[in-house]
């Protein structure tokens, strides 16, 4: 395998990386604990692990042909991966907006940082939470601000029943519940 094959490749796995976007226009709204989890992974990144692989590949690197030096090829990739994502918090966070889900506590409108429970059609009842784009976590029933599910339930109330439009149609859905978390002391 010649060194530009190699160069080519390399290139073309940083073209690969997609990152989520915001909708035009929009701002980045994020809960407290989603800004501080950010921020905290960029100093990560920053403080300890970009300099222990700047030290590997220094390493690698003096001990001369990189051309095959797996050390040296695997600590550039991931170089490069560890500034991609450096940048890509650097902006987010300039962007964010903290919204504080506790000052709507005891309210029954859904807004962001909202926890709602829900039932579809006759359906299981669901329970969601509505976050972030960079901080939804779906597999802890975190949803993004911007998903079908949150723009149908944003600004309901309990006992609304609404429209949500999904690949298979249009499906019926009752708000049973709205919770926000207890406001700091």
């Amino acid at each position: 395998m010649s060194k530009a094959f190699t160069r080519e490749s390399d290139a073309q796995d940083d073209e690969d990386i997609t990152l989520p976007s915001l909708p035009s226009g929009t701002r980045n709204y994020m809960t407290p604990a989603g800004y501080a989890q950010l921020r905290a992974e960029l100093f990560t990144l920053i403080d300890d692990e970009r300099p222990k692989v700047v030290e590997i590949v220094h390493w690698a690197a003096s001990n001369g042909d990189r051309s095959e030096n797996g050390d040296y090829l695997y600590g550039k990739k991931r170089l490069r991966e560890i500034d991609l994502r450096v940048r890509f918090l650097t902006q987010r966070l300039e962007w964010a907006e903290i919204v504080e889900p506790s000052l709507h506590h005891g309210r029954d409108q859904i807004f962001f940082g909202a926890t709602i429970t829900y039932v579809e059609d006759d359906g299981p009842e669901r329970t969601v939470t509505i976050k972030g784009v960079d901080e939804a976590d779906s597999s802890k029933c975190e949803v993004s601000w911007v998903s079908p599910i949150a723009r149908t339930l944003l600004k309901a109330r309990t006992g609304d029943v609404l429209k949500l439009v999904t690949p298979s149609g249009v499906v019926d859905i009752e708000v049973l519940n709205v919770q926000y978390p207890v406001p700091a002391a």
